[in-house]
C-alpha cells in the first residue's frame, strides 16, 4: 500500500510540473492542541498556485495566514491533508528532508530583513550559497547577480547599519533570490518601513513578477495586498475568498 501511494504521489507530481502548478494545497489542516482546548489554525484549505504567480495572502489576525505560510514554507507540516511544491509531496517529509526542499524551492523574504549586521551585503547573500555547498567562484557570482536584480551593485560591500531600511530589504530580497527558488514567500515585507520605502519595494517585487517569479505575498494590509494580481482571502483558517486584482 505504502508502494502505491508514493507511485501516486509520484505520478501527481509529475503531473502537477507537466501543467504548471508550482504549489498545491489538498484540504489541509493545522490543529493545536493547548490544555483542553483543539484549535483548527488551518481547516482544509485547497488551492494552487501556478508557476509565474503573484498571489497575496491576506487576512485579519487569526485568521490563519502565518499557520498556511509556515507550511507552504516548508517551516512547519500539516496535521492532515497533502501539499506539493514543485511537484515534490512535502506534508509527508521529515525534518531533513523539509529542510532540503526548503533550501531549493523557497525564497524567504522576512519584515525584518534577518541580515547578519557585521557581514556585507554580498557576504548576506552568498549564505544560502554557503549552506548549499556552491563553491566561492560561483557564489560571489551569483550573489553580485541577485544585487544588480535589486540595484544594488553599488552598495554590495556596505553592511546592514550603514543601508537605509529599503536597502536593507533589498539586500534581503537579493538573499532570497540567489538560489533561484520556486517561490519568493514574502512576510509582511514592507512592515517595517515607511509609506514610501514601502511601494518602492512592492515595485520590485512587480518587476520580479514580470521577470518571471513565483511570489506569495503574506499581508494583513489590503493596500499592500492589491499590488498582487490574485489574492487569497482567509478568515478563522479557512478560505473566504480568492479572487483576481483588477489593476
Amino acid at each position: 500500500m505504502a508502494q502505491a501511494a508514493t507511485i501516486s504521489a509520484q505520478a501527481q507530481g509529475e503531473e502537477l510540473r507537466r501543467t504548471g502548478i508550482i504549489i498545491r494545497t489538498m484540504n489541509l489542516w493545522k490543529t493545536y492542541v493547548m490544555g483542553d482546548q483543539t484549535i483548527n489554525a488551518c481547516s482544509g484549505i485547497t488551492f494552487d498556485v501556478k508557476k509565474g504567480e503573484y498571489v497575496a495572502i491576506m487576512g485579519p489576525s487569526g485568521s490563519g495566514k502565518s499557520t498556511l505560510m509556515n507550511l507552504i514554507g516548508c517551516l512547519d507540516t500539516p496535521s492532515s491533508g497533502d501539499y506539493f511544491i514543485n511537484g515534490n509531496l512535502v506534508s509527508t517529509m521529515n525534518d531533513d528532508q523539509l529542510a532540503h526542499i526548503r533550501n531549493k524551492e523557497v525564497g524567504f523574504v522576512f519584515q525584518t530583513f534577518n541580515l547578519l549586521p557585521r557581514a556585507t551585503a554580498l557576504h548576506n547573500v552568498e549564505l544560502p550559497l554557503i549552506y548549499a555547498g556552491i563553491e566561492a567562484n560561483e557564489r560571489v557570482a551569483r550573489a553580485r547577480e541577485a544585487l544588480r536584480q535589486v540595484d544594488l551593485e553599488n552598495r554590495m560591500y556596505h553592511k546592514p547599519n550603514e543601508l537605509s531600511g529599503g536597502q536593507r530589504q533589498r539586500v534581503a530580497i537579493a538573499r532570497a533570490l540567489v538560489t533561484r527558488p520556486s517561490i519568493l514567500l514574502a512576510d509582511e515585507p514592507t512592515g517595517a518601513l515607511d509609506s514610501a520605502t514601502g511601494v518602492e519595494i512592492m515595485g520590485l517585487f512587480e518587476r520580479l513578477y514580470q521577470a518571471g517569479n513565483t511570489i506569495i505575498l503574506v499581508t494583513h494590509e489590503h493596500d499592500i495586498a492589491m499590488h498582487a494580481h490574485r489574492i487569497v482571502f482567509l478568515r478563522d483558517g479557512k478560505i473566504e475568498r480568492d479572487e483576481p486584482v483588477t489593476h
